[in-house]
C-alpha cells in the first residue's frame, strides 16, 4: 500500500513531499525550497531507473532531481505529516510543470 506524506527540514529550508511504497521506498519525491516554496525537484523512481538504463540519468537528474536512495524507515525522524493522494498529486503536478519549464529554459538559453 502506498502512502503520502510531507516533512519540513529546517536545515535545508525545504518541504519534502513523498510517495512511498509498501516497503518504505520513495517512488516519487518533490522538494520545495525557501519561503516561496520554489520547486527544485519532482523525481520519479521509475523514470530515474529508465533514464539510468537509457544512459540519460544526468539529464533526468538535472531536470527533475532524484528520489531518496534508502527506505524511509532508515531515516532520522523529521515529523512527517500524512497527505492524501489528492494533496500529493496537486503538489506533484505543479512541481513537475515548474521543473519541466526550468529545463526548457535552460536548454533554450544554452545553460
Amino acid at each position: 500500500m502506498r502512502r503520502w506524506f510531507r516533512s519540513y527540514w529546517t536545515e535545508e529550508d525545504t518541504w519534502f513531499y513523498f510517495e512511498v511504497d509498501a516497503d518504505g521506498w520513495v517512488t516519487r519525491q518533490v522538494e520545495l525550497q525557501g519561503p516561496l516554496e520554489k520547486p527544485i525537484a519532482a523525481a520519479s523512481l521509475a523514470e530515474r531507473q529508465a533514464a539510468q538504463t537509457a544512459g540519460t540519468l544526468a539529464g533526468y537528474e538535472k531536470a527533475f532531481g532524484a528520489t531518496a536512495e534508502v527506505p524511509v524507515h532508515e531515516w532520522d525522524d523529521h515529523e512527517p505529516h500524512d497527505l492524501t493522494l489528492e494533496e500529493f498529486e496537486t503538489v506533484w503536478l505543479a512541481a513537475r510543470t515548474a521543473c519541466q519549464a526550468e529545463a526548457r529554459n535552460r536548454s533554450t538559453s544554452g545553460a
